[in-house]
């Protein structure tokens, strides 16, 4: 297996990178780390060759005790430091991009960013992809070799690469129980050139010899933020009696290998062509892997290996949704349960206004709506209907010529319309579509199926010669608020 891959010009990722998040665990409760002494202990993972780490904004002290151990090691040319942005839900613009950049740098101590990765709350809220614009100009400017996103599904990740974002990797949750990005995923980033960068791989160390004929853990007695998370993983994915076959049938495969569980299931993701790299946490200063890291990127595995990996997983209950719904839609797969102990509150992208006791409309602030004297959508009693939408932000058509990035963009401005005046995608009892080109019909009608599946609103889809070029569909909408 080679030991790294080449995911853009300027980024050669190793197949093994080091994760970060749990110094916001170990600063828990105000607890506070000498950030030199944590720094060195990042020296012995550099020396031994795994000089890549992944971290984020939000990972207490992680850019700043990183930033230490790059300036101060003697190899720290060859040392790369990733980390994320993910800001508070609501409107992004230009100055909040560059400060978050600016922060992120001066944190590290460095003039570059080797990468920063994206993370969106709201797809609904186009300011996601002024993030993602914003930040493509900062790398033009040279203050960002590479963009990522993290958390994205494929929908949102093929809007963004459809409209010229140089999105070079999507960091997702991907393990032997969490298989989301072996489905839709893989087509996209297999059209675009995008490669995944996988955490949760060992389930916050379930996936590990220690919990191997144990019974379940207490709820109380689970002592990091990753054991919260990943134990709703294992209980959505059909429970620790399951689980604990797929740890059975890993630990016979473990010793024929002479390894461990934790280095078979990490491995074994890296079977996915589109997987460029395994992340996996260190807790610095407590304990150390390194003589495992080395040995996973040594394991063979046969097709038996896997057949017999694959026979046992079949039998679990798939992770529900798309990659990333964990963070955006019920039953929400976190520490907590729920968004408390990462939001407040997320607002809606459009503004209801008030017209009357019983009429509010919305604008999206098209130019075409002010031209053309109509609103976005309208809310009468009970009923929401939304005018003919295209995939229009701003000045920009956004897709490109992926009919079918234009379709999930339309709707994303289709529900958050909805949302705003009091719906859901769940209420909408027809839609309209119109596509430019009848040849699309066929791409513009599976990704209205993947988005109102389960929901199967009364539909037309019909040929029409659009106004503006460019644009391949448009659609409307009719919602009844029960």
């Amino acid at each position: 297996m080679k030991k790294s891959i080449d995911i853009s010009e300027t980024l050669t990722v190793p197949r093994l990178v080091v994760g970060l998040w749990q110094i916001a665990d170990m600063e828990r409760n105000n607890q506070q780390l000498n950030f030199d002494q944590t720094a060195s202990f990042m020296d012995s993972y550099v020396d031994a060759g795994f000089t890549t780490f992944d971290m984020a904004d939000h990972y207490g002290s992680s850019e700043i005790i990183a930033g230490i151990c790059k300036n101060n090691h003697a190899k720290k040319k060859s040392i790369q430091l990733f980390t994320k942005w993910v800001p508070k839900p609501g409107p992004i613009d230009r100055a909040m991009v560059r400060k978050a950049v600016e922060t992120a740098l001066k944190r590290m101590d460095q003039e570059c960013l080797d990468m920063i990765q994206f993370h969106a709350w709201l797809y609904a809220d186009p300011s996601w992809l002024d993030a993602l614009f914003y930040l493509k100009e900062l790398k033009a400017e040279g203050l960002v070799k590479n963009i990522g996103v993290t958390n994205f599904d494929a929908h949102h990740l093929r809007i963004a690469c459809a409209s010229e974002i140089p999105i070079v990797c999507n960091q997702i949750s991907h393990s032997l129980i969490d298989r989301r990005a072996l489905g839709s995923m893989q087509a996209v980033c297999d059209q675009y050139g995008v490669h995944l960068m996988a955490y949760g791989t060992l389930l916050g160390g379930f996936l590990s010899d220690r919990w191997l004929g144990v019974e379940a853990p207490k709820t109380e007695a689970l002592q990091t933020w990753s054991q919260m998370k990943y134990m709703r993983f294992i209980q959505a994915a059909g429970g620790w009696k399951l689980f604990q076959n797929v740890l059975s049938t890993l630990d016979t495969l473990a010793q024929k290998h002479q390894t461990s569980i934790a280095n078979l299931s990490s491995r074994y993701v890296l079977e996915n062509k589109n997987v460029a790299a395994v992340i996996i946490g260190a807790r610095l200063g407590e304990r150390s892997h390194i003589e495992d890291h080395k040995e996973l990127l040594n394991i063979s595995l046969e097709k038996s290996d896997i057949d017999a990996i694959e026979q046992v997983i079949s039998k679990l209950t798939p992770i529900p949704g798309n990659c990333g719904d964990e963070y955006r839609t019920p039953p929400f797969l976190t520490a907590s349960g729920d968004l408390s102990h990462h939001l407040e509150t997320i607002p809606e992208a459009f503004e209801a206004v008030t017209i009357s006791e019983t009429r509010a409309q919305v604008y999206s602030g098209t130019i075409w709506e002010s031209f053309a004297g109509y609103c976005r959508a309208v809310k009468k009693g009970n009923r929401i209907v939304v005018s003919g939408t295209t995939a229009t932000h701003g000045e920009k058509i956004i897709g490109g010529g992926d009919a079918a990035a234009q379709v999930h963009f339309i709707i994303d401005k289709i529900e958050a319309s909805i949302r705003s005046l009091g719906g859901s995608l769940k209420d909408v009892i027809r839609t309209r579509v119109f596509v430019n080109n009848i040849e699309d019909w066929e791409v513009v009608a599976r990704a209205h199926g993947v988005r109102f599946k389960n929901i199967d609103p009364a539909n037309t889809l019909v040929q029409a010669k659009l106004v503006g070029e460019g644009y391949k569909v448009e659609i409307e909408a009719e919602a009844v608020l029960d």
